[in-house]
C-alpha cells in the first residue's frame, strides 16, 4: 500500500525589479531579485485523487509577489521574504507552511564626474545577498540570510601540512600557498514569533549582512590560514558574537587549485616551489569544506 509521504509545490524563478523615486532628492534607488515560494499543508487530494480545489495556482503565487513588492518595501530581503511568507499561511487556511526564497542581485551605483549618479547602476560582482524565510502555523517565522558567490584569492598566507598520510596519499604538504574560494556563508536568526517582530528587527538586517562580509573578508585576507576548516571556525566565532539576535553560522567553501607548473623541460626553466610564478588554475576536482557553528 502507497501513501503519499511529502509534498509541496509553488512558483520558481520569479523576477523583480522595484525602483524607489525621491522626487525631492531628485534620485532613485533600485533593486532587483529573483523569488521563490513553495507551500505545505492540506494538499495531498491534489496528488491522490486530482483535487485541484485545494491548489493556489503557482501563476497566483506569481502574482501575489509582485502586488506584495508593490504595497511593501522589498528591503531588506530579509522583510519582504517574510511578508511574502506569512501571506499565504494567513490568507490561506488549509496551507500552514511557506518558504520563500530570495536572491537579491547587485546594483551599485555609478560615481559619475566624482559624484554619484541619481539614477544609473553598474553589477560590480558576482555575489548575491540571499534569504530563506519560513513561516509556520503555530510557530512563527525561520530566518536565514546569506552571502553566496563571493569569489576570494589571496596569493600567499597559507598553509596545509600535518594531514593523514597513508597508501594513497599523494598530496604534498606545504607551508606557503594560494588560496582561492567562492564563499557560501549563511547565518540562522533567532525564530521570530511574529512578522510584527520581524519588522522590528529590521535595522538588525543591514548591519548583520555588512559586519558578517566584513568579517569573512578581513578574516580570509588576515589570517596565517593553517587550513579552510580553522579559518573558516574563525570566522563564525566572530559572526556569533558581532550579530547577538544569530543563533548559528554555516559556511560552504569549495578549495579552488592553483597547481605549480613544472617548466624545467624548458631549458632548465625553474617555476617549482620558490621560484613558482606560473600557475594553472583547476576548475575540478575540488575540496569542499563546510561546518555550522552553534551558541
Amino acid at each position: 500500500m502507497s501513501k503519499l509521504s511529502a509534498a509541496r509545490y509553488g512558483k520558481d524563478n520569479v523576477r523583480v525589479y522595484k525602483v524607489h523615486r525621491d522626487e525631492e532628492a531628485g534620485t532613485q534607488d533600485v533593486v532587483e531579485m529573483t523569488v521563490g515560494a513553495l507551500l505545505q499543508g492540506d494538499i495531498e487530494t491534489s496528488y491522490t485523487q486530482a483535487d485541484n480545489s485545494v491548489v493556489v495556482a503557482t501563476d497566483t503565487m506569481k502574482n501575489t509577489v509582485y502586488v506584495l513588492a508593490k504595497q511593501h518595501r522589498v528591503s531588506p530581503p530579509e522583510l519582504f521574504a517574510s511578508i511574502v511568507a506569512a501571506h499565504f499561511v494567513e490568507t490561506y487556511r488549509h496551507i500552514h507552511s511557506a518558504q520563500v526564497k530570495i536572491i537579491v542581485h547587485q546594483w551599485t551605483r555609478m560615481t559619475v564626474g566624482g559624484k554619484p549618479h541619481p539614477h544609473s547602476f553598474l553589477r560590480d560582482g558576482a555575489d548575491t545577498r540571499n534569504v530563506e524565510a519560513v513561516a509556520t502555523e503555530g510557530k512563527g517565522i525561520d530566518i536565514r540570510s546569506a552571502i553566496a558567490g563571493l569569489l576570494v584569492l589571496k596569493s600567499t598566507g597559507s598553509a596545509f601540512h600535518g594531514f593523514i598520510r597513508d597508501e594513497y596519499t599523494t598530496l604534498p604538504e606545504v607551508s606557503d600557498r594560494i588560496l582561492s574560494t567562492e564563499v557560501d556563508c549563511g547565518w540562522a536568526w533567532n525564530t521570530f514569533t511574529t512578522l510584527k517582530d520581524v519588522e522590528t528587527a529590521v535595522p538588525n538586517f543591514d548591519d548583520a549582512w555588512n559586519s558578517a562580509r566584513k568579517i569573512t573578508l578581513e578574516t580570509f585576507a588576515k589570517d596565517e590560514s593553517a587550513s579552510v576548516q580553522n579559518t573558516m571556525y574563525k570566522m563564525c566565532e566572530q559572526i556569533l558574537t558581532a550579530v547577538p539576535m544569530v543563533k548559528a553560522v554555516d559556511y560552504s567553501l569549495p578549495n579552488k587549485h592553483y597547481f605549480e607548473i613544472d617548466l624545467s623541460w624548458h631549458k632548465g626553466l625553474k617555476n617549482t616551489g620558490k621560484d613558482a610564478e606560473v600557475y594553472a588554475p583547476q576548475s575540478d576536482p575540488n575540496g569542499l569544506i563546510q561546518c555550522t557553528v552553534s551558541r
